[in-house]
């Protein structure tokens, strides 16, 4: 077993844990279709945080054309490239599954303010960083993966 705990450990995101439940997030997310890559910002609020370790998932929940939608996505995956925190929110539970049977207004959660955002949103800062230097990488392997595509392409019409 402690094979699995160290390759678990090395597969560990370091500052992937930089928001909580409650908070408003941006999710980028890396969605693969066919041959082609490209990243996708899913927005809303974080509903809770289950199991541990590598296998870490937290639910984000929107409202897209009034219709809530709700995702599940794995903390320590190489697909999410980074997790945005928009808005901290203030909340006293560790899963706020009752946000689900509001509506309107009452869905709403109260905005964090004072010294414990702003030392979140300092902690966030570092992530960032190191998240926007993994996503410009990924930016030119795919620019780079589509010009030798429309190379082929163009290649191809002239035999």
């Amino acid at each position: 077993m402690d094979i699995i705990n160290t390759i678990e450990e090395r597969q560990k995101k370091a500052n992937a844990e930089n928001f909580k439940v409650g908070d408003t997030v941006k999710v980028h997310f890396e969605i693969v279709e066919g041959k082609t890559k490209r990243i996708q910002i899913f927005e809303g609020l974080v509903l809770c945080f289950k199991n541990t370790g590598i296998r870490k998932t937290f639910t984000v929940r929107k409202e897209s054309y009034g219709v809530g939608v709700e995702r599940v996505f794995p903390l320590h995956s190489p697909r999410v490239i980074k997790v945005e925190l928009v808005r901290p929110g203030k909340v006293r539970r560790a899963k706020i599954y009752y946000v689900r049977d509001k509506i309107g207004k009452a869905a709403k959660i109260k905005e964090l303010i004072g010294p414990k955002a702003q030392a979140q949103f300092a902690a966030n800062r570092a992530a960032y960083k190191a998240a926007d230097a993994e996503e410009a990488k990924l930016k030119a392997e795919l620019k780079a993966a589509n010009a030798t595509a429309s190379a082929n392409k163009d290649a191809k019409k002239k035999k």
